[in-house]
């Protein structure tokens, strides 16, 4: 019954189970990596507050304040109120970690000060996607549960919606790459971090980028085993 194999065996489930390995793949990278360089001090023996400080200023972008904000691995830059946020294992911390991901952090201000095209999209993006992703379950559930002519049709509306998340994931990828590229570029141009530690520097933000690699890889895979139940709905 709608495309579900003998004894209602559904094997798009094993899309689920590899996104799923994935994701815990990813998670345990960066928290293992990030663990092992948080250890290493940095031969400036600089904060995180200090780096993202000197590489804002050598930037020429004013009017960012630097906060700081609880949790791991929290850190983010809030462009509604021109805030760098960093948490409490970066902002006071003078590790090789710390300092990478405040540059990182910083890379995005970069961004948002030149008006770099991807994070604009995005930017335009985060209401849409916001929206499809609380929306687009509830009306592919609803429109599984029933039998009838309007069934597909929520279906296909939920499917679309879930696909601007989607599309949010995609264009977050060139987004996050770039911050990582600004990040390293930087460090080393002011002298922040050695040569050598920039290698840590990109095993750090390569190791954070492969979380967003697999957040996309997860939403494609769900939007294709959608688009699978949908087929088999209409057969």
């Amino acid at each position: 019954m709608y495309g579900y194999g003998y004894y209602g065996y559904d094997w798009t489930y094993l899309l689920v189970i590899v996104a799923a390995i994935f994701s815990l793949i990813a998670q345990w990278k960066v928290k293992s990596t990030y663990s092992k360089y948080a250890k290493v001090r940095s031969m400036t023996n600089m904060t995180g507050r200090e780096a993202a400080e000197r590489i804002l200023a050598h930037a020429g972008i004013q009017g960012i304040e630097i906060r700081h904000v609880s949790g791991t691995l929290t850190d983010h830059y809030n462009p509604a109120n021109q805030t760098v946020n960093l948490s409490d294992a970066v902002y006071d911390s003078t590790s090789v970690a710390a300092v990478s991901v405040a540059a990182h952090e910083c890379g995005h201000v970069m961004q948002h000060h030149e008006g770099y095209t991807p994070i604009t999209i995005r930017s335009k993006l985060v209401p849409i996607a916001n929206f499809g992703s609380y929306a687009a379950w509830p009306l592919i559930l609803l429109g599984l549960f029933f039998n009838n002519g309007m069934s597909t049709l929520i279906i296909e509306i939920g499917i679309l919606l879930f696909s601007a998340s989607v599309l949010f994931q995609l264009v977050t990828l060139p987004v996050e790459f770039d911050a990582s590229r600004r990040a390293d570029e930087t460090l080393q141009e002011l002298g922040i971090l050695s040569h050598d530690e920039a290698r840590m520097t990109k095993k750090v933000l390569g190791a954070a980028a492969l979380t967003y690699v697999a957040a996309a890889a997860t939403a494609i895979i769900q939007l294709l085993r959608l688009l699978l139940i949908l087929n088999r709905r209409r057969d």
